[in-house]
């Protein structure tokens, strides 16, 4: 890792600490809750998340532009840009569920070269370089290795959208892999970086849902990208895939497209 690499990483894990401890404050808590114009709830911490990141990025890296998804774009998208999701599940933050997170990424013209997925509650900070390596609370993480769908371990995130917008995909998915869990939000696709779960399937996502997870995924040695089999960038339309292994990420595009 370079020492241009180093000082992100380093502030991309101050900014992880900073937003755990401010969701914290309100977790389990009194939320002020609002609901955005697609029903997608807001609530207090979100936005105090993202202000106080938004705040410590403008101080460290006053060239840099920002995308956040409550307060959205400043700055060149074409540049160096950070991207924020101050609460990733706020529908499980606001039922005090503990599997909400924070991500954070870099990107450099669109694509991200840096990633963070915090889970405040389970204490767990996952941070990935493509090219260099991830890690889980400081220690080196890799994907499985499992190159066979009938073997793996497959979550389905967004399972009710897919099986009102896709359904026949939604009949495939309930055929597929050895176990199957449902899932929402960036959790699932940590956990295939962990080695943990061999594959997600993911749906109707936004970039800031999506970017600081393909950094981390792909870093730990997996495989994500849109389900035409596109690197995802900031312009990809929020249908995901992440796999252990380019076999087994094959595999699963075969499945989306009903080959």
């Amino acid at each position: 890792m370079n020492g241009s690499d180093l000082a992100l990483t380093t502030h991309a894990l101050r900014m992880a600490e900073m937003a755990s401890d401010t969701a914290m404050e309100f977790f389990h808590g009194r939320l002020g809750v609002a609901f955005k114009a697609d029903e997608s709830p807001v609530t207090q911490a979100d936005k105090a998340v993202e202000t106080e990141v938004r705040r410590y990025l403008k101080t460290h890296f006053p060239e840099h532009g920002i995308f956040g998804e409550e307060h959205g774009v400043e700055g060149d998208p074409a540049g160096r840009m950070w991207i924020i999701d101050p609460i990733d599940g706020t529908r499980s933050f606001l039922s005090g569920h503990p599997l909400f997170g924070f991500l954070l990424a870099h990107l450099t013209g669109g694509s991200p070269d840096l990633g963070v997925i915090g889970m405040p509650a389970l204490k767990e900070v996952f941070l990935g370089v493509p090219g260099q390596g991830a890690s889980l609370n400081g220690k080196p993480i890799k994907a499985s290795g499992h190159t066979r769908l009938d073997q793996a371990i497959l979550y389905v995130n967004e399972g009710d959208k897919l099986h009102r917008d896709h359904p026949a995909l939604f009949d495939r998915l309930m055929q597929a892999g050895q176990t199957r869990r449902f899932g929402y939000d960036c959790y699932p696709h940590a956990l295939v970086a962990a080695g943990h779960v061999d594959a997600v399937i993911d749906y109707d996502l936004e970039p800031y849902d999506f970017l600081a997870v393909a950094a981390v995924v792909t870093a730990a040695g997996g495989v994500m990208t849109d389900w035409d089999g596109k690197a995802l960038n900031l312009g990809s339309d929020g249908r995901v895939v992440s796999a252990a292994t380019p076999d087994l990420h094959a595999e699963l595009l075969d499945l989306v497209r009903g080959d």
